[in-house]
């Protein structure tokens, strides 16, 4: 029995081509009047079924030119014999399973040869002559090309296997890096806000304070710090640029599920959380670092706001790193407005939103669409202002596993194109 719907394991168009020239060489030397390829599909569970691949020449074409007999027919990577029933034989079947009631001498004219190699059989070439029987030698050839076709499948599939393999494992080592980026950048705020602190403990000691010391070693090994990151995302990005090569593993024939090691889409564990609270403990060394580089920050709550649906851990992240962009991207003597108590209702749900907005050099609206992608910083690559590219990205991958939405402003002063805004929605408990 042929199944007309099992899939072949996506042969190469190399290896199509070379199927293509050998059933052309039975033709053309050998005077072979139809010959077909056929590739085994073995599903689990299931019996191996023979997919047909190629098949020379179809009836249709018969008057066209010897070079444009040999057609495939596709349908979403897989030939169907559905396809080419009209094109063969009606003895087919039968000459794939030779009943003991089948004439001697029908095997002299139609050939089946399994395509083995290393004991695995790899497929099925059928070729038949209908004027005269195949001499000794010209089976001889025949044999050649099948097992020709046996290794060319086998090195086929082996290169589909280690191509998976490469692309396994520079998934793998992009998540890893992408971690590694996650973290560094995480830990920009706490280092900087800790400089900002050691500065401001120093303008309140003496000259002679004890003291002095100590405080003075906290902003030394913040800065430090500081550039022992930069140096690393440096190194990261080099990386990133030469697309270094990913030796391949090849020991092992199993291909372990990368899908397995990944975080779930909500893996975050969610609780009734005070938006407040959260604010209130950022805002803490936010406030320090604006008054630091002279920019205003107001923030304006609503009294008895609602719980949100959210993660602790994840809020101060995606506060930290709004606020902190807010700050950053805004000139000395600009504002940085936080809202609290926004609502609205969207897909039956209720949200609760937090406004950031600064009167900074807003976002151009060519980088709009890829803001929060990893690593993009659009017209900022090229400005005197440091980062990663990364705060954007992991706001909106946090904000998105507590089941919140993120919305973009810029700019919002049409004066002078200036200013950006982000709301935070998050649902209300």
């Amino acid at each position: 029995m042929f199944s007309a719907t099992a899939s072949v394991p996506n042969p190469s168009q190399d290896f199509i081509a070379l199927c293509q020239s050998q059933v052309m060489l039975l033709g053309k030397t050998l005077q072979a009047d139809w010959s077909v390829v056929y590739l085994t599909s073995e599903e689990q569970g299931q019996p191996v079924n023979l997919i047909p691949v190629v098949v020379y020449p179809l009836r249709e074409t018969v008057d066209k030119p010897l070079d444009n007999q040999i057609q495939m027919r596709e349908e979403k990577g897989e030939v169907t014999l559905g396809n080419l029933s009209k094109s063969l034989p009606s003895d087919l079947s039968r000459s794939l399973i030779i009943s003991e009631n089948e004439p001697i001498h029908s095997k002299d004219y139609q050939v089946v040869l399994p395509l083995v190699y290393q004991e695995a059989v790899l497929g099925v070439l059928v070729t038949r002559r209908e004027a005269y029987p195949w001499k000794p030698e010209e089976l001889s050839q025949i044999e050649k090309i099948a097992d020709t076709l046996a290794i060319a499948r086998s090195l086929d599939q082996r290169q589909s296997w280690y191509q998976k393999q490469l692309q396994q494992q520079q998934l793998q080592q992009q998540q890893q890096r992408d971690r590694l980026d996650d973290l560094f950048h995480q830990l920009r705020n706490p280092l900087t806000a800790l400089k900002v602190f050691g500065k401001l403990l120093l303008k309140g000691l003496g000259a002679d304070d004890q003291n002095r010391s100590i405080a003075n070693n906290i902003v030394r090994e913040g800065e430090h710090l500081q550039e022992l990151i930069k140096n690393f995302e440096s190194h990261q990005s080099s990386i990133e640029n030469d697309a270094e090569i990913i030796t391949l593993n090849t020991d092992s024939v199993a291909i372990s599920d990368v899908s397995s090691s990944l975080p779930p889409a909500n893996s975050l564990e969610l609780t009734p959380v005070y938006v407040w609270d959260i604010l209130e403990t950022v805002l803490m060394s936010a406030e320090s670092i604006a008054e630091n580089k002279g920019i205003d920050l107001q923030v304006e709550k609503t009294e008895n706001l609602d719980c949100v649906w959210g993660n602790k851990s994840a809020l101060r992240e995606v506060f930290s790193n709004l606020i902190d962009n807010s700050i950053k991207y805004t000139p000395i003597s600009g504002k940085v407005t936080i809202k609290l108590g926004l609502s609205k209702v969207s897909d039956d749900k209720k949200y609760q939103g937090i406004l950031i907005e600064d009167t900074g050099y807003g976002i151009p609206d060519e980088d709009k669409e890829r803001i929060f992608e990893r690593h993009y910083r659009g017209v900022q690559e090229n400005s005197n202002i440091s980062g990663s590219g990364l705060g954007l990205a992991i706001v909106k991958e946090l904000v998105t596993q507590m089941g919140g939405l993120i919305e973009l402003s810029s700019p919002i002063n049409l004066d002078n194109y200036a200013g950006t805004r982000f709301i935070v929605w998050l649902v209300s408990n």
